[in-house]
């Protein structure tokens, strides 16, 4: 449940201390995250094996092609996204495991901007959502 069709956490099979390790698979329209964020701690890779992934960066969108990859350095913010028809399968790695503090913005209708999130469980308890800190408006739902 999440805004990739496919994530699979591999560090825990691998018995990865210091490294988190994840495999995913991004339907068209389909994301890495939840929005546009930046992790305090983790500096992360991404490895693009099929398709092309378009990442929102502090410098401008950013396409990412199959075999090729791009790296964020902690605290930089950062979203990828699949824009286009076909399927994208990519690996993402960070260290240290732990992101730390993670700060996420979306755009919030209510709101008219972008604001700071939250993600909960939907209260029918089927999805995640992300709602703004602001005025608690639902900007997402991921079933």
């Amino acid at each position: 449940m999440g805004p990739a069709a496919v994530k699979r956490m591999l560090s825990p099979v691998l018995e990865t201390t210091e490294l988190a390790i994840n495999y995913y698979e991004l339907a068209p329209g389909d994301s890495f995250g939840f929005g546009y964020h930046r992790h305090e701690a983790q500096e992360e890779v991404f490895y693009v094996q099929e398709g092309t992934v378009t990442f929102e960066t502090e410098e401008g969108d950013v396409a990412v092609e199959s075999g090729e990859v791009i790296r964020f350095a902690p605290g930089e913010w950062q979203r990828g996204t699949n824009e286009s028809e076909e399927r994208v399968v990519a690996l993402g790695l960070g260290a240290p495991r732990d992101a730390g503090e993670t700060e996420m913005v979306r755009d919030c209708p209510d709101c008219g901007e972008r604001t700071h999130q939250t993600i909960e469980w939907a209260d029918d308890g089927e999805a995640l959502v992300t709602l703004c800190e602001e005025c608690s408006a639902t900007t997402g739902r991921f079933d």
